[in-house]
């Protein structure tokens, strides 16, 4: 008879904990924010992107990846929505921002801070749900109207969480761990 066994688990890091603690915090203002009545479909506050641009700040950008899928994933998980339409445009908001936050992170900081990351992230957020809204779910040009009063409110949602995030910073130190490559 084989004795089966498994090697203890490795245990924790301190970038670990970090990671699992801004998972949750984007979580718990997912849920939160699911619950904050929309004027328009698709118009949030964007509070959970806060702790993404804390992680990218503090950790890195791959850091920031894990957050963002994390509170994605975790969010359809507990709201019944995974792998529903809007899971699917949460997603690919997310990744498009994801994309953009990467090249916005090797921009200049002399010129590009983490509000103008936070509203370039925005706006590739914004063009990552109505790409895959026009090619999957409206498979129509009539959904280019929506362009501006979402490209407002982007805009604006993104500057204010782009200030949210620099005041937490402020007041705050940054974490010990260090950025992933």
């Amino acid at each position: 008879m084989t004795r089966w066994h498994s090697d203890p688990p490795t245990p924790a890091t301190t970038h670990d904990l970090q990671l699992a603690r801004l998972a949750a915090v984007g979580l718990a203002l997912s849920l939160l924010e699911s619950a904050i009545p929309s004027p328009l479909p698709g118009i949030k506050p964007g509070l959970a992107n806060i702790v993404t641009l804390i992680a990218l700040h503090q950790l890195g950008w791959r850091a920031a990846a894990w957050v963002s899928l994390l509170r994605i994933v975790g969010a359809g998980v507990l709201l019944g929505s995974l792998f529903t339409p809007g899971f699917w445009l949460s997603l690919a908001g997310g990744t498009g921002s994801l994309l953009m936050l990467g090249l916005a992170s090797r921009l200049p900081a002399r010129y590009f801070s983490l509000l103008s990351h936070s509203m370039l992230a925005g706006m590739a957020h914004l063009a990552g749900q109505l790409l895959l809204a026009r090619l999957w779910l409206i498979p129509h040009d009539g959904v280019w109207q929506l362009l501006p009063p979402l490209m407002l409110s982007s805009l604006l949602a993104s500057m204010a969480t782009g200030v949210l995030t620099l005041t937490l910073l402020e007041q705050h130190p940054p974490c010990q761990a260090k950025p992933l490559p």
